[in-house]
């Protein structure tokens, strides 16, 4: 049963409060990360909630980011996923831990001790892919994608094989394409796709975000260059007029990001919006992350 799921009902106890305020306990590490990212539990006025804590003193320094930004950059994710209406990224606070300050969010899909659920609604390609999570991306032995599906580029697959990556042609996906080039996301792999089998669709793991200079890479590039729905161009003029003037959000992201990424995130909006299409790899940098998953 996935995490928002558990969550009993109690009026007055929002999950954002149970994150923030909540007695946190560490239940144990997920390795494979890397940098450290603990499961806990936050615990609040009888209700329990399972988390993700992500502490800045286990943030690997990177090249291009300054030290100890991850975990609000995550937080700063959640807050713009928020003003577009779309709560794509989990509930996420920044608060005090056992091992100092992180990100805390809402702990998505099974626990780390519970089996995975099969996923029957999952499409049988029937081609041999290698199919991705829900359904949502595979590698394909094709030249091109076949009908509901669109194409990202060819991936070596290892022994001299390549194959055709794929995406789901997904109106969800395309709200996740539409938020990563706002928030400039840097690392949109395939594992921090988290498809609910309510047909709710999560992203997770946005610390390599809201740089200043272009630095997008992401497995959906399948509408590269095609018009933005009028949904999302809804939405994004929405958080435009947020980010045009003073007002919570602002004050917000003025606590979590510089006032040059601030800024650099005005004017991402602003162009998207402008442009009318989902952008294109700029060529300045990878397009596409790397291990895929």
């Amino acid at each position: 049963m996935s995490a928002p799921e558990r969550i009993p009902p109690k009026p007055g106890v929002t999950a954002e409060a149970v994150l923030a305020r909540g007695e946190l306990t560490v239940r144990g590490r997920i390795a494979e990360a890397s940098n450290a990212v603990l499961f806990a539990t936050a615990d609040l006025d009888g209700r329990r909630l399972p988390c993700v804590y992500k502490p800045v003193a286990g943030e690997r320094p990177l090249w291009d980011f300054p030290d100890g930004t991850l975990a609000a950059r995550e937080v700063a994710a959640y807050e713009v996923s928020r003003a577009l209406g779309w709560d794509i990224v989990p509930p996420t606070v920044l608060r005090d831990g056992p091992l100092g300050e992180g990100m805390c969010q809402l702990w998505v899909g099974p626990a780390p001790d519970e089996p995975e659920a099969d996923d029957p609604d999952g499409p049988d390609r029937g081609d041999g892919g290698e199919q991705g999570p829900g359904g949502l991306l595979a590698l394909v032995e094709a030249d091109a994608p076949e009908p509901g599906w669109k194409a990202v580029g060819f991936a070596d697959v290892g022994g001299g094989r390549t194959a055709l990556l794929v995406h789901a042609d997904d109106e969800r996906l395309r709200r996740v394409a539409a938020l990563d080039a706002v928030i400039n996301n840097g690392d949109r792999k395939g594992g921090h796709l988290l498809p609910l089998p309510d047909g709710r669709l999560f992203g997770i793991d946005h610390g390599v975000t809201f740089h200043t200079e272009n630095k997008l890479r992401t497995l959906l590039w399948g509408w590269a260059g095609e018009p933005l729905p009028a949904g999302v161009r809804t939405a994004l003029a929405g958080l435009l007029d947020q980010l045009a003037a003073p007002g919570p959000l602002m004050a917000r992201l003025g606590e979590l990001l510089t006032p040059a990424e601030c800024e650099a995130l005005r004017d991402r909006t602003a162009a998207l919006l402008a442009d009318g299409h989902h952008p294109r790899p700029g060529g300045e940098w990878p397009a596409i992350p790397w291990p895929l998953v």
